[in-house]
């Protein structure tokens, strides 16, 4: 159930503790090594959970060990924010066996995106905001850019606001609600569950990697079938990359376009979300302003 009245975790401080952790596929360890350096130098100390840097088929190790890491951070009372390795297949492993009021208990930002996704869902249904982010690979490559230095700034509780270029398929307007979304794939596969974030009434961001086109139309179909889209305050479609064109449409977005044109909600297309490098952090459950016009659109996120 989403709520209203969020909890935000607490801002980090200097000398506060990160954990990493891997809750679904393995990852290059010099990854994590370079993420634990980027943190550092920000100040913060670091935990890098036991099974994080392991292998067990795809995933970074059996189930039992990725709760036990997941669990252990939650609960940890020197942990003030847990950033995800990488995402990858998986994390909707662990739902299930995260007891009600656990995160709400103990109150932590959550980092991630692509299949982390998952935890968001999990983290707004316990009533409390997370970070749709970048993770270990971008802070290891890109210690300094933009995205890294938005994300850690939001850790130290400074809320973002971003203005870009509108897109040509863009439909003006002003929109101001809570923010919910992520991987549009992984969300729609908790619909009817108590983790699903894909609700009336906000505003909604969505992205996704090697989807087909059809296969993104019939998840929104979905939430056009349920009520959903006809009553969202407003959307911001991310980047949606590698997908291959197809005899019905050759571009996502103009498929998209079509899905919601029989509504007045303003939508932002192209937007800095997704599987790409200028993936801007997005605080899950904040306080949103969207505001869509022909040349610039702004999204402000507040508490």
């Amino acid at each position: 159930m989403i709520m209203n009245d969020i909890i935000y975790p607490q801002p980090l401080l200097p000398g506060d503790t990160v954990a990493i952790l891997s809750p679904a596929s393995e990852i290059r360890n010099d990854y994590v090594d370079g993420a634990v350096l980027t943190l550092r130098q920000r100040g913060f100390n670091v935990i890098v959970e036991p099974h994080c840097k392991g292998c067990c088929g795809t995933f970074s190790g059996p189930l039992a060990d990725r709760i036990a890491d997941f669990y252990c951070a939650v609960v940890d009372p020197k942990v003030k924010a847990i950033l995800c390795s990488r995402g990858g297949y998986g994390v909707v492993h662990l739902l299930e066996h995260l007891e009600p009021g656990l995160l709400k208990n103990h109150p932590k930002w959550i980092v991630g995106f692509s299949d982390i996704s998952a935890l968001h869902a999990w983290a707004a249904a316990e009533g409390v905001a997370s970070v749709h982010a970048s993770m270990c690979k971008h802070l290891t490559e890109h210690p300094s850019d933009f995205c890294s230095l938005s994300l850690l700034d939001i850790l130290e509780g400074k809320m973002p606001s971003y203005t870009v270029a509108s897109h040509p398929f863009s439909r003006c307007g002003e929109a101001e609600a809570q923010i919910f979304g992520g991987n549009l794939a992984v969300l729609s596969g908790l619909i009817s569950t108590r983790f699903d974030i894909l609700r009336p009434d906000t505003i909604l961001f969505i992205e996704d990697v090697s989807e087909a086109i059809y296969r993104v139309e019939r998840m929104l179909y979905t939430l056009r079938l349920n009520g959903t889209l006809a009553r969202l305050k407003g959307l911001v479609v991310g980047r949606f990359t590698d997908y291959k064109p197809s005899k019905d449409f050759t571009d996502m977005n103009e498929m998209i376009r079509r899905m919601v044109a029989g509504y007045d909600f303003p939508v932002a297309f192209d937007f800095p979300i997704g599987h790409i490098d200028d993936n801007h952090p997005i605080v899950e459950g904040a306080h949103a302003v969207l505001k869509v016009a022909p040349d610039a659109t702004t999204l402000t996120l507040s508490k």
